[in-house]
């Protein structure tokens, strides 16, 4: 028994989330069925954590455990040849077999993409969310330094979050400006917000985002992203975003 690791990228806009459902598309279910029509083998993958419908990734990580003797170098290529081209393998290898891709991981990143311009780029649509009026990107900047640290973030999660504790750590949280000059826009561009922790409650990065939009519109100040991190009431805080801005950066073990 060998125990495969692979690092995946995937376009979420077709899929209803990464996890296995009884009747709807999902990224698992396509790398389980390429797996399946390569080595015969009914796999059972394992990731460091589910993406929701429409979300995107650029490094997530699985592990399974196989029989086949394909070597580690060759899993890339021949698992690519056998998935849709909105998914894709950029890294495989073998690892011990206590390797579990959800419990070792230590930290993830997320990035939230906003297209700040007037008229939406359409090549863009799928992966950034985009707002047409002017943001205060340092309001939203100095909101996001008070989500560092180790909180309860029950108002940032979704009621549908699992019972148990909503306590994570974010060890950074950040955004750049990437100016895109467009005819009558003097702040258009793209904002990329970054968010490091050692885990997510469910919606938690989509609610932060929902709530750090308002805060750039105008609609609260900076300082009341704290207010509603002690209040630990979902009611409080802003909308959850929607799912096509966000994509799953990173993983760290």
């Amino acid at each position: 028994m060998r125990n495969i690791m692979m690092v995946v990228s995937y376009d979420g806009t077709a899929y209803c989330g990464f996890q296995v459902q009884p009747r709807d598309n999902t990224v698992q279910q396509e790398l389980e069925r390429a797996i399946y029509e390569l080595t015969g083998e009914r796999v059972k993958i394992i990731s460091s954590g589910r993406t929701d419908a429409g979300v995107h990734a650029k490094a997530q990580v699985i592990n399974f455990l196989t029989d086949s003797i394909i070597p580690a170098e060759r899993w890339c290529f021949a698992v690519n040849t056998r998935l849709p081209r909105d998914i894709v393998v950029h890294k495989a290898s073998e690892v011990p077999l206590h390797f579990h891709s959800r419990h070792l991981a230590k930290r993830k990143t997320y990035r939230y993409t906003i297209q700040r311009t007037k008229i939406p780029n359409v090549f863009y649509r799928h992966t950034r969310f985009h707002h047409p009026t002017r943001l205060d990107l340092s309001e939203m900047q100095k909101a996001l330094a008070h989500l560092v640290g180790e909180h309860d973030f029950s108002a940032f999660c979704s009621a549908r979050t699992p019972v148990g504790s909503h306590v994570r750590t974010i060890y950074e949280a950040t955004m750049d400006f990437i100016a895109e000059p467009a005819d009558g826009d003097g702040q258009a561009g793209v904002i990329h917000i970054y968010i490091t922790g050692n885990g997510f409650l469910y919606n938690m990065v989509r609610i932060i985002v929902g709530t750090l939009l308002q805060i750039g519109q105008g609609k609260r100040n900076s300082d009341e992203m704290h207010t509603i991190l002690m209040s630990r009431d979902r009611q409080k805080a802003g909308p959850t975003a929607l799912a096509h801005g966000l994509t799953l950066w990173d993983v760290g073990y």
